[in-house]
């Protein structure tokens, strides 16, 4: 079946270095200047940065102490998660004036299909750039937007002008671009597996699709045949309204090193109320309870425990995370983060998915 059959008309939004810009938004002060949500001049990680930042090569995740050294002036402010949130509603709302096919893939993005639309629209570029101007007009925040025949193009395409980008790709283009694009740009392809591809003279799309299925599976295993369609433009997933999350996860860095397990206690208890909190808004129950502990060092160790039945219960929750700690190492190090979450996660009732329309591009 060729590409240019049963043709979707997907588009991905993903709001503009959303939690830094609703900061600027709200707090005319700091426009125009390098800004960076959460973490602080000493502690802490990077969750957001302002394009401002980015120029100076701060990212999210990274830890605060480097994104000060990259840009000594950049300024950090604490996170507003509630406003944050408010305005993710207001953005998801715009969203279903157009369609119920809506998949979020975080609070600050959404697949969307318009295929067949509530507004009666015949192009799905008509769609995105209503979209984008009703967001900018509501939350006096940009968008960026991609439009193509699948989750995989939209997904890479919003991503190619960003901020305030608009960028389609076409059925019959699709290929053409694909083997233009440097492989560190293809949506699923990770700085660790582009760098293994580079390694082996895959540098750009060209060279993936020169790759046989069969080489490409056994030097990155299942993901060889993801890598295998995408190049060709293919993906058939479809936009999922009803989308169940992975896993959930609560986390804390702490102002001060933790190195007696009396307090580390202690911030369990605080995380597991928080952490259900979550599960009982997302209706999403897993049985596989993770605990995360990054050390002084910045070294990362997860332990985790699967239980026969899910998680349904904050003391037990509890129970599990604290049976977790008696493998961590405080003889040696302190601890600057402590985390928990859940995975393997079940809907608490049974799931509908859209009907799947499809029409000519």
């Amino acid at each position: 079946m060729s590409i240019t059959e049963n043709i979707r008309k997907i588009i991905h939004i993903d709001m503009d270095a959303f939690f830094a810009s609703v900061e600027q938004r709200d707090f005319p002060a700091f426009k125009g200047k390098p800004l960076a949500v959460g973490g602080s001049s000493l502690r802490g990680v990077v969750a957001a940065a302002s394009y401002e930042a980015r120029k100076y090569g701060v990212r999210s995740a990274m830890p605060s102490v480097q994104a000060k050294k990259l840009c000594p002036h950049l300024i950090f402010v604490k996170g507003r998660m509630d406003v944050y949130k408010e305005v993710s509603q207001q953005v998801r709302e715009i969203f279903y004036e157009y369609t119920d096919l809506v998949e979020p893939l975080s609070i600050d993005e959404a697949y969307l299909d318009v295929s067949f639309n509530k507004k009666g629209l015949a192009f799905a570029m008509k769609i995105a750039m209503e979209l984008k101007q009703k967001i900018r007009e509501i939350t006096q925040l940009t968008a960026s937007a991609g439009i193509s025949y699948n989750k995989f193009l939209a997904k890479t395409a919003s991503g190619m002008n960003k901020p305030d980008g608009f960028t389609v790709i076409l059925p019959e283009e699709a290929e053409s671009f694909l083997e233009k694009l440097p492989i560190e740009k293809f949506y699923g392809i990770g700085k660790v597996t582009a760098k293994k591809m580079h390694n082996v003279g895959i540098i750009s799309g060209f060279d993936l699709k020169s790759r046989s299925l069969n080489e490409l599976i056994k030097r990155f295993g299942k993901s060889g045949r993801f890598y295998y369609d995408i190049v060709r433009g293919k993906d058939e997933r479809e936009v999922d309204p009803e989308r169940i999350r992975k896993s959930i996860s609560v986390e804390r860095t702490f102002s001060q090193n933790l190195n007696t397990r009396t307090e580390l206690m202690q911030s369990i208890d605080d995380l597991a109320e928080k952490l259900f909190e979550r599960i009982q808004k997302s209706q999403a129950y897993g049985h596989t309870l993770t605990l995360k502990i990054k050390y002084e060092d910045f070294s990362i160790h997860t332990r985790n425990v699967t239980a026969p039945k899910v998680f349904q219960d904050v003391g037990q929750i509890i129970q599990f995370a604290k049976s977790l700690l008696i493998h961590i190492d405080l003889e040696h190090h302190q601890v600057r983060l402590l985390g928990i979450g859940i995975s393997s996660l079940k809907a608490s009732k049974s799931q509908k998915k859209g009907v799947q329309l499809t029409f000519d591009f």
